[in-house]
């Protein structure tokens, strides 16, 4: 890092600690009056905080890939379930064998209704009894993508343990038990979607049938195309839970956000701006595979780069007033759901995932002045912001 910066005594040691931080947004600011791209000895990256960096180094696919050329698996799963998995997922890799399913997945998603999805979810959503609101932030969207998946609704459970078990592979941070549990839980994942979709017709209407008709009907049931209908839920996992916990956090901590959270429209408002103001995905990775330059600076073969995607969502360049939380604006723009060939086609899914969430969380009428008291903080993490309510 820059010898001659400073921070303040409270601020995050560094990029990632920043993503569970209790507020990491002045550090944030102080990150992006920083040169374009900083060398952090610690973490062996360079940091990039600014809206135009960042878009920059995400459109340059060729040179920048989302996983080490020499480790597409993390060793920690190689050979496992869990890897093989991990190996086939199309958001965790750029080789021209993951392109086949990508168009494929893109159209099925982009060709959901909406308010069908609101309708389903806010249905799935209610039905949820969770230990705590914590656990509930996780169970809902994951049992909504589940059920319109076309699982059975007696099934959702333990679709819901199973994927929370499986997400520990994606972590760093995971114990050796915990990557046992995913590799269990990726086997079981795997064969439940395999008699799922080899079964009878996928349900009309349902996510499943709709990208079993986007593959190609030759061989539709590959288990690269099996792993990524279990990459579909673990998308919805961590990423879904943080977005309907801090939506949640935004209207207790602002009571005027409660009345536009009356109506459906408000609801989405709410969560699409906590997307870009608090975003559960705080920062991303990119391994250079050869040299390249971005903004004045030359990264060699075998570099990293950190984005830290939500001071992005905060440069005023990209954002007008960007501190503000404003239900309306003219133009909203985020990274926290990718950009150029690794954008997430599930923007708009995770978006009404979260707000029928956090309908059904309202719907049970928290006793926000309770919840302000006790606190919060979030989950461990290196990259993701998920509340925990004390």
């Amino acid at each position: 890092m820059n010898p001659s910066q400073s921070f303040s005594a409270d601020s995050p040691a560094d990029p990632v600690a920043a993503a569970t931080h209790a507020d990491p947004y002045p550090y944030y600011a102080e990150l992006r009056a920083d040169p374009p791209l900083v060398w952090n000895e610690t973490l062996r990256v360079w940091v990039a905080s600014r809206a135009d960096v960042i878009e920059s180094l995400l459109l340059a696919h060729v040179a920048l890939r989302v996983r080490p050329a020499a480790e597409p698996v993390p060793r920690a799963i190689l050979g496992s379930p869990a890897g093989e998995v991990f190996g086939h997922l199309v958001r965790m890799n750029d080789g021209t064998a993951h392109q086949a399913h990508r168009p494929a997945l893109q159209r099925a998603l982009a060709g959901l209704d909406l308010d069908t999805v609101h309708s389903a979810a806010l249905q799935v959503a209610r039905c949820v009894t969770a230990p705590s609101m914590s656990d509930a932030l996780f169970s809902m969207p994951i049992r909504a993508v589940a059920h319109l998946l076309g699982f059975a609704d007696e099934a959702l459970p333990q679709i819901d343990r199973w994927m929370r078990d499986f997400v520990a592979c994606l972590s760093p941070l995971s114990s050796a038990d915990q990557l046992q549990a995913a590799s269990v839980a990726a086997n079981e994942l795997m064969a439940r979607f395999d008699t799922l979709a080899a079964g009878t017709q996928p349900r009309h209407g349902s996510l499943l049938a709709a990208v079993l008709a986007e593959s190609d009907a030759s061989a539709p049931l590959t288990r690269s195309l099996l792993a990524n209908l279990v990459g579909l839920l673990s998308q919805t996992c961590d990423a879904t839970a943080g977005l309907l916990g801090n939506s949640l956090i935004a209207v207790m901590r602002e009571p005027s956000l409660r009345e536009a959270a009356r109506t459906r429209v408000g609801l989405q408002a709410v969560v699409e701006e906590t997307a870009r103001h608090d975003p559960s995905v705080q920062n991303t990775r990119r391994f250079c595979v050869e040299p390249i330059s971005i903004a004045g600076t030359t990264l060699a073969a075998g570099d990293a780069v950190l984005l830290v995607l939500a001071a992005a969502n905060r440069d005023p360049a990209f954002n007008p007033d960007p501190d503000r939380f404003t239900l309306v604006r003219a133009r909203r723009r985020m990274l926290g759901f990718g950009h150029g060939v690794h954008a997430c086609p599930g923007q708009a899914l995770a978006c009404t995932l979260a707000a029928a969430g956090l309908e059904a969380l309202l719907s049970r009428a928290p006793d926000f002045d309770a919840m302000r008291e006790r606190g919060w903080s979030y989950r461990p993490s290196a990259n993701a912001r998920i509340p925990v309510f004390h």
